[in-house]
């Protein structure tokens, strides 16, 4: 008789809880899905963390920080762009701190193929400078995030210096 009783009670949970979801937005549940996901993979990598399974941890967190996106970008796209504002302060060009725009005639042509991520050595058409031009604009572009404007500017200006550069082979 208790099991047709626990049954009957599971069922019944199950069916409110199936009606609930049906009720709720799918971006929310893909929401409360990814959060639940990276949660528990977090808590995944911590527990091999601490029973000294280092190897272990490592795909998990790779994997729950692809997963994870701040602000629309993916952490991918957030290292890509940390390369790009580290060749920017290695040069001399950026600083989080500086109010007054740079100016447009120091850039290097190394510097400006180093910003676009592309390679000096190899044959680049006008279509590898868009297209890398475009990759990084889409990431830094002001519209998606204000603080960004300096960084595009200097984008903008090394697509200039490399399409200039080009021109002239």
């Amino acid at each position: 008789m208790n099991i047709i009783i626990y049954t009957v009670v599971i069922l019944t949970i199950f069916y409110f809880i199936l009606k609930f979801i049906t009720n709720i937005s799918s971006r929310k549940i893909s929401k409360s899905l990814r959060v639940l996901i990276i949660l528990g993979l977090i808590i995944l990598a911590i527990l091999f963390a601490i029973g000294g399974r280092f190897l272990l941890t490592l795909p998990l967190t790779l994997v729950s920080l692809a997963l994870l996106k701040l602000k629309g970008l993916s952490i991918f796209q957030l290292i890509s762009l940390f390369r790009l504002i580290q060749t920017l302060r290695r040069s001399g060009r950026f600083s989080f701190n500086q109010s007054n725009p740079i100016n447009s005639s120091s850039m290097s042509v190394s510097e400006a193929y180093k910003i676009l991520n592309l390679d000096m050595k190899k044959k680049i058409t006008k279509e590898d400078v868009n297209k890398s031009y475009i990759k990084i604009q889409k990431k830094i572009h002001p519209d998606i995030s204000p603080e960004t404007s300096r960084l595009s500017s200097l984008v903008n200006e090394a697509k200039d210096i490399v399409l200039s550069d080009i021109s002239n082979l």
